[in-house]
């Protein structure tokens, strides 16, 4: 959200309205979020991240020289460059565009529980609530890592839930009415304020 607009984003502009706003007045910008936000500094008043950050990738280049998302300027070079994870990228940039006490609510499946994270191929960052830790502002884990990760990013986790439901492995149409597998799928819920 900027300046109280919702703003939808996207890798493609959708064709069809799962929001009930019909597509021709919901405000949409393209962007990679794999790549450097190309949003300013301080600019955003919230973040609602639902299925999202699960689908950003680490880097998987073979020359860091040529990565725009590792690469920061250093003349010196890959010696000095260290490639991102999906998770310190997606966590420091949304940190980087949100303004102070902005919020980022985000929603992933439990990689530690369930098949959530797992089922989808097109899955490639894991996430846990556990792991949100690393940056939260003050925790052992961030002060004891975020320097040495590339970690700028600082918030203070105002609540994180879980909830878990059951899928079908097929259509029993298809499979039979009894020859499906039932999987649990474990998602959590994070609402954290941005700490600057």
């Amino acid at each position: 959200m900027r300046g109280g607009e919702w703003v939808n984003v996207d890798l493609v502009a959708p064709t069809q309205s799962t929001s009930g706003v019909p597509i021709a007045t919901a405000k949409f910008e393209r962007a990679d979020l794999a790549l450097p936000w190309p949003w300013e500094d301080s600019s955003v008043d919230e973040i609602y991240a639902a299925d999202v950050f699960e689908h950003v990738g680490d880097c998987l280049h073979g020359y860091a020289d040529n990565c725009t998302r590792c690469n920061d300027g250093d003349p010196r070079g890959s010696e000095t460059v260290r490639h991102w994870s999906g998770r310190i990228h997606v966590m420091c940039e949304a940190h980087r565009v949100l303004k102070p006490g902005g919020i980022l609510t985000m929603e992933c499946p439990d990689a530690a529980k369930g098949a959530g994270q797992w089922q989808d191929p097109t899955h490639v960052t894991p996430w846990t609530p556990n792991g949100l830790q690393y940056f939260a502002d003050g925790s052992p884990a961030h002060k004891r890592f975020a320097q040495a990760y590339g970690i700028t990013a600082r918030f203070e986790a105002l609540s994180v839930t879980e909830r878990k439901y059951t899928e079908n492995a097929g259509p029993p149409a298809v499979l039979g009415a009894m020859n499906y597998v039932r999987c649990e799928v474990y998602k959590f819920t994070a609402v954290l304020e941005c700490v600057k």
